[in-house]
């Protein structure tokens, strides 16, 4: 697994650069993640009904709108996927352990996908394949500005407002949150490690 870490970031430069890891793991056969975080921006999947009253982003990712902010860790995969559905319950399951000791009341709900405390949306996700790469990734929500967050529904779904780790009482650093994600991955997809 190569991972790459690019900070903070504008969407836009990220997609532009998920692009170029993209062609590297197609050429390369490597597993590569990318944890980074976004200024400000509310993005748009291909499922998403538009009106929202806040300016969008688009992208070809699945899903409705996503709100992305400092404070929030977005990790994209480019990982080999030739069969979707196994890499998407191995980043479950990953993302299931790393609540399982950090957040046990949040919960993946497979009928709305994304992790939950209750009403409360804590992460998303979406994923577009290419060449049987994956692209797109998880947004975890770790210290963010939940009334920017709140703005809209997350992912458009009736009744749910966002949270994130410190407004669930869970106090600990983007930087730990990632060694903790990272850790997760490893063990999910047991890989051993490169960093560039």
């Amino acid at each position: 697994m190569i991972l790459h870490r690019w900070g903070l970031i504008p969407y836009e430069d990220a997609r532009a650069k998920m692009d170029e890891v993209h062609a590297a793991a197609c050429r390369d056969g490597e597993n590569h993640l990318i944890f980074c975080s976004h200024p400000l921006c509310y993005t748009v999947g291909s499922d998403d009904p538009g009106g929202w009253g806040v300016e969008t982003i688009p992208t070809d990712r699945g899903g409705s709108i996503t709100c992305h902010s400092p404070g929030q860790l977005v990790a994209y995969f480019c990982f080999q996927a030739p069969e979707p559905a196994v890499f998407y319950r191995m980043v479950r399951r990953a993302y299931d352990a790393l609540f399982a000791d950090l957040l046990p009341q949040a919960r993946y709900d497979t009928n709305r996908p994304g992790w939950y405390v209750g009403n409360r949306k804590i992460a998303s996700l979406g994923f577009r394949y290419r060449n049987g790469v994956s692209l797109h990734g998880v947004a975890l929500n770790v210290d963010v500005d939940l009334e920017a967050h709140n703005r809209v529904a997350p992912c458009n779904l009736a009744g749910v407002t966002a949270t994130s780790l410190a407004a669930e009482g869970i106090r600990i650093t983007m930087e730990e949150v990632e060694a903790l994600v990272h850790e997760a991955l490893l063990a999910a997809f047991e890989s051993p490690i490169n960093v560039s």
